[in-house]
């Protein structure tokens, strides 16, 4: 996916896919304006006609893997 170049706001544990309701973790600026908001699963899954119409595409799927700050060493 394409990734914003201008700055974002973040996305929050309060934004909410547009399909299913899950946490969003992509933002879809569409060239026609509003924005789209997608969990990782239909981010990917709607991903070919989502680069059709989007200016710009926030993702931010890789806080699903990154390890918390807060994590001891044991789970890093």
């Amino acid at each position: 996916m394409t990734t914003v170049l201008t700055p974002a706001t973040p996305l929050t544990a309060e934004d909410r896919c547009d399909r299913c309701n899950a946490q969003a973790y992509l933002r879809v600026v569409l060239t026609s304006g509003g924005e789209l908001l997608f969990c990782a699963h239909h981010g990917r899954k709607f991903e070919p006609e989502l680069k059709k119409v989007a200016a710009e595409i926030q993702d931010e799927t890789e806080k699903l893997t990154a390890t918390p700050s807060t994590a001891g060493e044991e789970e890093r």
